[in-house]
């Protein structure tokens, strides 16, 4: 299986978006057409939520393989809202769970009509290599790759930031934990760099750390007061125990009083620095209950960019895919 993180072959041979594997090779003006899309579809909670057409007659497939709250719902209601037929799918209620293949479950459900195709999985490549595989009509959304790629957090995260803080060129943001094996740190890390974020600092354990090579152009601390001292975001991150050898040998207790985020030690960031988490959140691990819950916290806002988000990325695959067919049938004409 290819280990491709698919940012070439996510696009159409006319370089449009047709898959949305990662946020690798997407240019400023792209992503910020898609976030300009999102803010869109943004309401307030209270108000009555966004709702088009423009899935109509569409079947959208959330194959989620690994556990998810925030994203699997995120995306179901996406989808939905914009008229949508919606099918869930996890690995239990699969027939991978009784040594059915990837592409006989993807090949089951396209006889069936499914058009876009919405993945987590704890195998890296995986995404891009079902993209390789889906008939020409279909697409595939990454949900989260094992510890590779998370596109659409990165993105909600980016927009979170953005209506937080404005110009992203004058911005500075810590992102704090277990970063080797997180994909929202990768995906996240990944948009604000391509938009000109101001300043990215990766603050951890050198054993929690990438190597070098990963988010390059980043800063990167091993003490938490230097690595958040006058940040305007402070991002907290689990450890990742699924994708840690041996993880039960970790000392929680000494991790939480180096590394994790309080309302004492949050004073070293800007007076008015937002915290936030992709979840789901350790209490009392990387983040108190005092600041998770608290008025720098914008974490309840991130869940609702979600939703915005995976509308704005499924609206505009999906515009894309149509416009292609529409051409092709053009030039058979």
């Amino acid at each position: 299986m290819t280990t491709d993180t698919g940012a070439e072959l996510q696009r159409d041979p006319e370089g449009r978006l047709r898959h949305f594997l990662t946020l690798e090779g997407l240019g400023r003006d792209e992503l910020e057409q898609l976030l300009d899309l999102a803010q869109f579809y943004v309401r307030t909670p209270g108000d009555m939520p966004p709702r088009d057409q423009t899935l109509a007659g569409r079947t959208v497939a959330n194959l989620f393989f690994e556990p998810s709250t925030r994203t699997r719902v995120s995306f179901e209601l996406a989808a939905r809202r914009l008229g949508a037929d919606v099918v869930n799918l996890d690995l239990q209620s699969s027939s991978r769970v009784k040594g059915e293949t990837v592409l006989d479950t993807i090949y089951t459900l396209q006889a069936m009509l499914v058009d876009v195709f919405v993945m987590r999985d704890a195998e890296p490549g995986l995404p891009a290599y079902v993209a390789q595989h889906v008939a020409p009509h279909a697409c595939v959304l990454n949900a989260g790759e094992a510890h590779v790629s998370h596109p659409t957090q990165g993105l909600l995260d980016t927009l979170t930031i953005r209506q937080r803080k404005g110009d992203l060129r004058t911005t500075s943001v810590a992102i704090v934990g277990d970063i080797l094996h997180s994909r929202v740190a990768r995906s996240t890390g990944t948009a604000l760099l391509a938009l000109g974020v101001g300043e990215l600092r990766l603050v951890s354990p050198a054993s929690l750390m990438p190597e070098a090579g990963e988010l390059a152009d980043a800063s990167r601390y091993h003490s938490l007061a230097d690595g958040i001292r006058g940040a305007d975001v402070v991002m907290a991150l689990r450890i990742q125990h699924e994708r840690i050898p041996d993880s039960a040998s970790l000392d929680i207790d000494a991790f939480n009083r180096e590394w994790g985020i309080t309302a004492e030690n949050l004073r070293y960031a800007k007076p008015d620095a937002i915290v936030m988490h992709p979840g789901p959140m350790n209490r009392g691990v990387e983040i108190t209950n005092e600041v998770a819950d608290g008025p720098q916290s914008v974490i309840r806002q991130q869940v609702s960019n979600g939703v915005a988000v995976r509308m704005a990325v499924l609206a505009t695959i999906v515009r894309n895919v149509q416009a292609r067919n529409v051409e092709a049938g053009r030039r058979a004409g």
